[in-house]
């Protein structure tokens, strides 16, 4: 009798502080067949993340490769979200599995041209078990991110003196590690981290944002990073600055209604476009004007009064604008990957924009709907 051998399943990540989470992964994953597991060297992973692994190579390949539903693990030769590449042509599985936040379009575009299955799996804990990942057991890190949701580029003085305007940020729980050049104002946090360590200070929230600003900044700076970066880490939950030709905005208002919050987290899904390459420059061709600036300012004002009134459609309509208006003055923030990703969910969603600057990080989705395999944010609160 004729016997089919199993197929070859590939996984890949950094599988630093291996917990019952990437267990539950693996045995998932082993489920469709013979499993191997691509491991990222420590240096992808401090490219990529921005800090050293708590594992050394050696030994994440050791406990891997000890994991009883694990055929074979191995450190990926390359480089970047992509590091797997050299070996995958050489291993020609039948499945490429990822989870919802490790699912980029290269990877599914680099699968369809090889011929191989691409899944995608839903980050679930074992039952009976705590849902757990690498983040949340570094969680003596409590630094958040933020999400710049309109506005962006209005915090530059040579923006907003064509134009004043507001920018609007939410402030993000880690609850997952975002790539370094994602557009969640990683540098800026990691700035934050080196000044304070694992908590931000308990004083003012506007001292604490301006000294991170300054900090960000030092003296001899040449690319100014927008003030918005710092206060949308600082300043919990909802917020808008108000710009007018300078640095630091002459207003910040702050929405911490629980109603609003869980709006804006309940429309809002994140689709991972891969970190922007080295040599991206936002800044070439740009085409910064009067009119440009107003149709920002006027498209995140209607942003704004959408979440307050959290009418999604509204939210997402205005996203949208604010999105075009940005690119109409900054073209290379849109590329071929991102415009073929907006098409492939213009019927899913009210509005698109992508996350910081562009040319990677994050396409994010406003829907009334949930959007397969997106991530989800979960906005900061005040504390007590």
């Amino acid at each position: 009798m004729a016997t089919h051998a199993p197929k070859k399943v590939l996984v890949s990540g950094c599988f630093d502080m291996l917990h019952s989470g990437h267990i539950a992964f693996f045995q998932e994953a082993a489920s469709h067949g013979d499993l191997h597991v691509a491991i990222g060297s420590d240096q992808t992973i401090f490219d990529l993340k921005g800090r050293p692994t708590v594992n050394s190579e050696e030994e994440r390949l050791f406990m891997v490769g000890s994991v009883s539903s694990v055929t074979d693990a191995f450190i990926s030769r390359g480089s970047g979200m992509l590091d797997f590449e050299e070996e995958i042509h050489e291993l020609m599985p039948d499945i490429l599995i990822v989870n919802e936040d490790g699912n980029t379009p290269d990877k599914r575009a680099l699968a369809g041209k090889l011929g191989i299955e691409y899944l995608i799996l839903r980050r679930e804990p074992q039952p009976g078990l705590a849902a757990r990942s690498t983040t949340t057991l570094r969680a003596i890190n409590t630094i958040p991110y933020r999400i710049d949701l309109a506005g962006g580029w209005l915090d530059q003085p040579w923006v907003s003196e064509h134009y004043p305007g507001y920018v609007i940020t939410i402030s993000l729980e880690p609850t997952i590690e975002f790539n370094e050049r994602s557009g969640m104002a990683t540098s800026t946090r990691r700035t934050a981290i080196k000044q304070w360590g694992s908590r931000l200070p308990v004083d003012d929230y506007e001292k604490v944002a301006w000294t991170l600003f300054c900090c960000d900044n030092p003296p001899g700076t040449e690319e100014i990073s927008g003030s918005q970066d710092a206060i949308g880490l600082v300043f919990p939950g909802l917020n808008r600055s108000f710009y007018q030709g300078e640095y630091w905005p002459l207003q910040i208002e702050s929405v911490h209604d629980d109603a609003i919050l869980r709006f804006v987290e309940n429309s809002l899904f994140l689709i991972p476009l891969g970190p922007r390459q080295p040599d991206f420059s936002v800044l070439s061709g740009t085409n910064i004007t009067s009119e440009g600036a107003k149709a920002l300012a006027g498209a995140t004002d209607l942003c704004w009064d959408a979440m307050l009134a959290r009418d999604v459609r509204r939210f997402g309509e205005a996203l949208r604008l604010g999105f075009e208006a940005q690119v109409a003055m900054f073209p290379n923030m849109m590329n071929q990957m991102m415009q073929e990703l907006i098409e492939q969910y213009r019927h899913r969603a009210f509005g698109w924009k992508v996350s910081g600057a562009g040319g990677g990080g994050y396409l994010i989705l406003v829907s009334d709907t949930p959007v397969d395999n997106a991530v989800r944010v979960v906005v900061r609160r005040k504390s007590d």
